[in-house]
């Protein structure tokens, strides 16, 4: 096994864990919040948002810098940053005595956050050619897995353990992810950018090639993001809507918000050998059209069953966009300065989460639900005709021999 191979082996590991433990306390961070204080439905509502939301808008805001000192100081040491930054924000949560200070320290672990990208650009620039889409892909999937394991494990420890003990739960995983990154993961030597261009924010992109290209996959990101996050205000409400009568409405609304991670789950690793054997830019091209083709299905799902079925096939998809994107973006641009490139990719993604729900909620009050996939639908097509558009313009040949 060549080192690059066993760093996939302990990233995916490291990616795995962080996923499980920072998403376990996912399912009942609302309840948490009443339990620290007094609060209407409305506040706790406001408050619930506050908290989910302060962590992606932090680390939106702090991903490009943290990306920065990735390419100048190595990558290894910002995934340890990471894992013990957010372990510690985790044990603070969980001692908090108010909602306010929940809030701060859910920010402190967006400020500590970067893992996963600083592993993807770690891998990104190790990887030899032709493998990078399989590698990502593969990375991508200990995050999918993560994440889908992590409410079920947050729920369960909470059912008979309570809910304060979760969060050192959360804080021993991260432990562990710590460890393994120290031990494990080995940084080769890298090329780096010259000094003068590492302190020039305009000699930065001033040596990227293709910068429409990469502002453009950059975007893609968030589209993809706001996407998948614009129905999560709606799901529950959703699958009311199409079977009233059922009893077992929350577990129904949590299988199908588990779907498309399942499916994506099993489908990245092909995504990635056709992203290196025909290259990532078609694998964007075809799953955005088949995403947009799905969001437009899901508008005339008239059962359950149907739904499950769409959120099932949007699945395919999601597995193919992110590592395709991320793939992509190493091939116009340079290891060098992956970190840096991640770490915006993250602030973008983060965006997403943030404007997704957004969209979702002020769409469905204004509109109806069904509308909530139709505009999200008509935002992907008009990503990938933009994309297609200035793909066209810059040849992905081209771009690889400028940032050689």
């Amino acid at each position: 096994m060549n080192a690059w191979q066993k760093n996939l082996v302990s990233l995916w590991l490291g990616c795995f864990i962080t996923g499980l433990g920072t998403s376990q306390l996912l399912p009942f961070l609302p309840l948490y919040i009443s339990q620290l204080g007094h609060y209407t439905t409305e506040q706790l509502t406001l408050w619930s948002g506050v908290a989910f939301s302060m962590t992606f808008l932090v680390s939106a805001v702090v991903s490009p810098l943290w990306g920065k000192i990735a390419d100048k100081r190595g990558r290894k040491l910002m995934l340890i940053r990471a894992t013990v930054g957010m372990a510690i924000a985790i044990v603070c949560q969980g001692l908090a005595q108010s909602v306010w200070q929940l809030c701060l320290f859910r920010g402190i672990m967006g400020l500590a956050s970067g893992y996963i990208p600083n592993a993807m650009a770690l891998i990104a620039s190790q990887a030899p050619k032709g493998r990078s889409g399989f590698a990502l892909s593969m990375l991508s999937t200990a995050q999918i897995s993560g994440f889908l394991c992590g409410p079920l494990l947050g729920g369960y420890l909470a059912d008979h353990i309570g809910l304060r003990p979760v969060f050192f739960v959360t804080t021993g995983l991260l432990v562990i992810s710590t460890f393994v990154t120290l031990f494990l993961v080995k940084e080769s030597p890298k090329d780096t950018l010259p000094k003068r261009v590492m302190t020039d924010p305009q000699g930065f992109w001033a040596k990227l090639p293709a910068k429409p290209l990469i502002l453009c996959l950059l975007c893609s990101t968030l589209v993809v993001q706001l996407c998948n996050g614009s129905v999560n205000p709606i799901l529950y409400l959703y699958v009311e809507h199409l079977a009233p009568t059922r009893d077992n409405l929350a577990f129904m609304s949590g299988f199908i918000a588990a779907l498309p991670g399942f499916s994506a789950l099993i489908t990245a690793p092909l995504w990635g050998r056709i992203s290196d054997k025909y290259g990532a830019q078609w694998v964007i091209i075809i799953a955005s059209l088949l995403f947009t083709l799905i969001l437009l299905a899901t508008t005339w799902v008239a059962t359950v069953w149907q739904f499950s079925f769409t959120r099932l096939l949007i699945g395919f998809a999601d597995g193919a966009m992110f590592p395709a994107i991320q793939s992509l973006i190493i091939a116009c641009s340079s290891t060098a300065v992956s970190g840096r490139l991640f770490g915006y990719n993250q602030s973008f993604m983060n965006l997403g989460n943030v404007l997704g729900p957004l969209l979702g909620a002020v769409t469905s009050s204004l509109f109806g639900m069904e509308w909530v996939f139709t505009f999200s639908a008509l935002i992907m097509l008009i990503n990938v005709l933009v994309f297609y558009r200035v793909l066209k313009q810059t040849p992905i040949q081209t771009a690889n021999e400028s940032s050689q």
